[in-house]
């Protein structure tokens, strides 16, 4: 169910309030043929790079004739593109991503910080936000060392199973956080994985009270990685920063000791934040 966003503006809340609904919970003003085009766009991932009509229309549970509208529109405007009936993203699609991530300015004025923090480290940084139940890279600067996870920005991983993903669950609201474990299943993405919900509530609680999240191997097979969250000028938690590496160059002690350099970090981050018009809200 697609649900309006509420405003700071008191008229717009009444707007978006007052609209009459069809019956299935969405305002009379949603455009299904929007949404349905934004589907087909999200089709694509690395595992599927492109995709015949047919392939489509099976992932996405449209029609082949609504899937061929679509597709045909989308390439139009530059946004898909086809070969020997293949369809496939064009890069202008990273047009959509990037007008978000130029306004939050959080990355860049990341960046040079985490790049210092690589450089001091000899691993690898990078910097998320918390979006429906999943941590999103928004900034990375990969380490020296070669890793046998694959994250570019923009990728999202399951929050629960992330060091990033539980500074940020951790410092919610406590109904927030309660809404979040009704709505999304702990999975298990590795043995180490908590999934138990009780479990869970107790090492978030560890990490509001040491201020940092430690994650050993639960993610991905000798990947162990630290994080602190970033607060704005309310000490909300809006993003988080990490270092990352394999349990066979350096120990989960070894991670522990460069918690330090990671909260100095993410204290000058803040510090360039909070100059910036696009935190302060």
């Amino acid at each position: 169910m697609v649900s309006a966003r509420r405003s700071d503006d008191p008229e717009i809340n009444d707007e978006v309030d007052d609209r009459p609904t069809d019956g299935s919970g969405r305002s009379r003003d949603f455009v299904q043929s929007l949404e349905r085009g934004l589907a087909i766009i999200r089709v694509f991932n690395a595992e599927r790079p492109s995709m015949t009509v047919s392939e489509i229309a099976q992932v996405s549970g449209l029609t082949r004739a609504a899937v061929r509208r679509f597709l045909l529109t989308l390439t139009e405007l530059g946004y898909v593109d086809v070969k020997n009936n293949r369809f496939q993203l064009t890069a202008q699609t990273l047009e959509l991503g990037y007008s978000y991530l130029s306004a939050l300015s959080f990355p860049d004025i990341a960046l040079p910080r985490l790049e210092r923090l690589v450089v001091g480290t000899a691993e690898a940084s990078e910097g998320s936000i918390l979006d429906r139940g999943d941590i999103v890279y928004v900034v990375r600067v990969p380490g020296p060392a070669m890793m046998t996870i694959s994250v570019n920005v923009g990728a999202r991983r399951p929050a629960h199973a992330t060091a990033m993903g539980r500074a940020l669950l951790a410092n919610l609201p406590t109904a927030d956080l309660e809404n979040y474990l009704r709505t999304h299943e702990l999975t298990p993405v590795l043995p180490r994985t908590i999934t138990d919900p009780d479990a869970f509530r107790a090492e978030l609680k560890k990490v509001r009270e040491e201020g940092y999240a430690l994650v050993n191997q639960e993610l991905e097979e000798g990947l162990v990685a630290i994080a602190v969250p970033v607060r704005d000028r309310m000490g909300r938690a809006r993003a988080a920063i990490n270092l990352s590496t394999h349990i066979g160059r350096k120990s989960v002690e070894d991670m522990r000791a460069l918690v330090p350099l990671v909260q100095e970090a993410a204290s000058d981050i803040e510090l360039g934040l909070s100059r910036s018009t696009n935190w302060a809200d």
